[in-house]
């Protein structure tokens, strides 16, 4: 059975393009992509970005990014991060929820002492000797945060009348008329879209505007794309997106890239 190296580099010679015309199509450094050939994949990423960078080369090789990804795992490689105990929190109190070991060196659970006696429930501590106070009626506390309630409000409403008084007195003396901040609108300019067209073998290209009518409209680029050349182009609206060869053509469009969903000479909507 191939490695996984042996299946990139047979798939990159089928194709006849060098290491180097394979950076250039895929923007991977050509040392990665030599290491990933010959079976070294402990290039000082992390593993989200080897994952990525095979996927990508597996594609653009025409091979499935999943098998490769797949055989990749299977080397033992990837995070293998520690579960973390799940946590909740109900108020105030930190509830974890342990794993299976923690149960098994849990300690056996406390004894709960018995309720003291009637007589004895109103000391401070089991066993002492002093009585606690009397008891406060609940109502009376009530009734005591309800006017204190009253008490404050109305100390805020004094506070905020001596401050208008004084802020009306001090305006009046001084005469001084307001001052009204004049801010000037920032108009921010429309942000162009546009595609980049990758050609991943020599293609014939036209990009034209689509009407309402699904008729051409005016060219937008008309040329040929040379084997990993890219030309970017305005996305103004509708457009229809014309090439002799499309599996040669994919159309990159917010750092991905698409195939051009036709092969040979036709046409596609965007």
């Amino acid at each position: 059975m191939q490695s996984i190296g042996e299946r990139l580099e047979e798939a990159r010679k089928k194709k006849g393009i060098s290491i180097r015309e394979a950076a250039e199509a895929t923007k991977i450094r050509g040392d990665y992509l030599s290491q990933f050939e010959n079976n070294r994949f402990d290039i000082n990423l992390t593993e989200i970005y080897v994952r990525g960078f095979l996927r990508s080369y597996a594609s653009f090789l025409k091979l499935s990014g999943d098998k490769i990804l797949n055989d990749y795992a299977a080397l033992g490689r990837g995070d293998n991060r520690p579960r973390q105990p799940s946590r909740e929190i109900y108020g105030r109190m930190d509830v974890s929820i342990a794993s299976a070991d923690d149960h098994s060196e849990a300690a056996a659970p406390e004894e709960v002492p018995a309720p003291l006696p009637a007589h004895r429930q109103s000391a401070v501590s089991r066993g002492s000797n002093v009585a606690a106070g009397p008891a406060i009626d609940p109502a009376l506390l009530f009734k005591f945060g309800k006017w204190a309630g009253i008490g404050a409000l109305a100390l805020l409403f004094l506070w905020g009348v001596v401050a208008i008084v004084k802020s009306t007195g001090s305006s009046a003396a001084t005469h001084t008329p307001p001052v009204t901040a004049v801010t000037k609108a920032t108009v921010t300019p429309p942000v162009e879209r546009t595609i980049t067209l990758v050609a991943v073998d020599a293609v014939r290209v036209s990009v034209v505007s689509r009407n309402a009518d699904d008729s051409e409209g005016d060219e937008l680029f008309s040329g040929t794309l040379a084997r990993g050349q890219s030309q970017i182009v305005p996305w103004p609206g509708p457009i229809y997106i014309k090439a002799n060869a499309g599996e040669n053509l994919q159309i990159e469009f917010k750092g991905k890239r698409y195939g051009s969903q036709f092969t040979g000479v036709g046409r596609a909507k965007m």
